[in-house]
């Protein structure tokens, strides 16, 4: 004869909603390859670079104090998209910094490479770094930022050598003047396109190309003048600085 009794159904495991919802938001930002490897969705590699954009030009208009709010409007995505990508002021400064050096980075490389001659290439890269905000970098890397992370130094690294190359490439073939540095060429760069603290007018790219242009102009070789001091290359800017 049966037992009457009956086996009641396992009981089914409760699902963490919050752990759900942090898995759901990974998976929304990530994809598989066809290795198999996970890599950023496209759609959210396009927010981080409007994120990163957005955030630069306000750093140079504002200070990188700027509020997040404003930040997300000028990128045109939510604040929960901001804070997912960066949680906190000093990641997203972070960022930014790493970012623009990426790009300059990579316009000394592709200048050197694509241009007729190495002064061309010295001209292009020097408006192409003005255009990237390079000049606003000076302000973010103080107040506490990390400067020995090893993202940055490796982002500097880059950077060094691919306008040390450029550089001496102009120089090697006889177009640009013998009696100049990497460090010269950074700071009159750094100060030609960085907006003057205090000026309401922000509409400043129009004067500094022109400024950016005569400055290139005078690195022509030959020299036609004698300049006080010495080259300045780039350890001379960081033994000043710390």
């Amino acid at each position: 004869m049966k037992s009457s009794t009956s086996t009641a159904p396992a009981a089914r495991p409760t699902r963490d909603p919050a752990r759900v919802q942090t898995q759901t938001q990974a998976q929304t930002q990530t994809q598989v390859s066809a290795t198999g490897v996970l890599r950023p969705r496209a759609d959210a590699v396009r927010n981080r670079e409007r994120i990163l954009t957005a955030a630069r030009e306000l750093f140079v208009e504002s200070g990188s104090t700027a509020p997040f709010d404003e930040v997300a409007r000028r990128a045109g995505v939510g604040n929960a998209t901001l804070y997912r990508h960066f949680p906190d002021r000093p990641t997203l400064v972070h960022h930014v910094v790493l970012f623009t050096m990426g790009r300059v980075t990579a316009s000394a490389e592709a200048s050197l490479a694509e241009e007729p001659d190495a002064f061309a290439a010295l001209c292009r890269f020097t408006h192409a770094a003005a255009d990237e905000r390079i000049g606003a970098l000076c302000p973010m890397l103080a107040d506490g930022f990390d400067g020995e992370h090893p993202e940055l130094l490796a982002a500097r690294a880059a950077l060094e050598e691919a306008v040390v190359t450029l550089l001496a490439a102009g120089q090697d073939a006889g177009l640009v003047r013998t009696d100049i540095g990497v460090g010269d060429l950074m700071v009159a760069l750094s100060q030609l396109s960085r907006p003057l603290p205090g000026v309401a007018c922000l509409d400043t790219d129009r004067f500094a190309h022109r400024h950016l242009q005569l400055f290139l102009d005078g690195l022509r070789a030959p020299a036609r003048s004698e300049l006080p001091g010495s080259a300045t290359t780039l350890d001379d800017l960081r033994q000043k600085t710390m």
